[in-house]
């Protein structure tokens, strides 16, 4: 019988961390470390798209989902070569964006 480890299966690229909600984040400095976009189990945007942001404050990890339509079409433009980045996340009228 074959060992797991000889599958060379790795754990991949996870994202690591206590999930927040994005309210906790709001109007603080936090370092976007890495995304990814992918279809909401909960679709309730236009897109139907759900952002994950691996992201780091005080030198803590954490994960946080939001289905921001803004926030997902803003971090689309950033090239990938540009990860990390620092920014802070902010409420303006009805929806979220990185200033």
């Amino acid at each position: 019988m074959k060992q797991f480890s000889e599958f060379g299966i790795n754990a991949g690229n996870n994202f690591t961390g206590d999930k927040l909600k994005i309210d906790k984040i709001i109007n603080r400095e936090v370092t976007i470390l890495k995304h990814k976009i992918e279809d909401s189990k909960y679709p309730k945007n236009k897109s139907g798209k759900c952002l994950t942001l691996q992201i780091e404050i005080n030198d803590t990890k954490s994960v946080v989902f939001t289905g921001s339509d803004v926030l997902i079409n803003q971090i689309q433009q950033v090239p990938e070569n540009e990860f990390p980045f620092s920014t802070t996340i902010i409420k303006s009228n009805d929806h979220f964006e990185f200033s």
